[in-house]
C-alpha cells in the first residue's frame, strides 16, 4: 500500500517552466514504478512520463519528450518515503491539464503507459499554461 500526494501545480506563461512533485509514503514506497498522467477538459487521461523505482529507466510520451524530465528526489529517499519530480520546460497551452501522480503495483519493474496498470493515484494538481 502506498499513498501519493502531488504538489507544484499553478499558472505559467507559454514557454515557462514548472516542477511537480509527488511524495509516496508507505511500507512499499521504494518499490513502485511511478508515473505522471494528465487529463485535459473533455479529453481522456493520457500518459506523460514514468520512472522505475531505482531510477535506471524512464519513459516519456512523444508530446513531452525533450521538454519534461522525470526524476527521483534523493532528499526523500528512504524505504517508506520517496519523492518523484516532473520538471516541465517549454510549456505550451496544450499542456494545460490536471496532472496525476500514479504508482504501479509494488515490485513490478517494467514501465507501463496504460493507466489500467497503475493501482495508486494522487488527488491531482492543476497546471494551466496561458498568457
Amino acid at each position: 500500500q502506498v499513498q501519493l500526494v502531488e504538489t507544484g501545480g499553478g499558472l505559467v506563461q507559454p514557454g515557462g517552466s514548472l516542477r511537480l512533485s509527488c511524495v509516496a509514503s508507505g511500507h512499499t514506497a521504494s518499490r513502485h514504478v511511478m508515473g505522471w498522467f494528465r487529463q485535459a477538459p473533455g479529453k481522456e487521461r493520457e500518459f506523460v512520463a514514468a520512472i522505475t523505482w531505482n531510477g535506471d529507466n524512464t519513459n516519456y510520451s512523444d508530446s513531452v519528450k525533450g521538454r519534461f524530465i522525470i526524476s527521483r528526489d534523493m532528499a526523500k529517499n528512504t524505504v517508506n518515503l520517496q519523492m518523484r519530480n516532473l520538471h516541465m520546460n517549454s510549456l505550451k497551452p496544450e499542456d494545460t491539464a490536471v496532472y496525476y501522480c500514479a504508482a504501479q503495483k509494488p515490485f513490478v519493474q517494467q514501465i507501463s503507459t496504460n493507466d489500467d496498470d497503475y493501482d495508486y493515484w494522487g488527488q491531482g494538481t492543476q497546471v494551466t499554461v496561458s498568457s
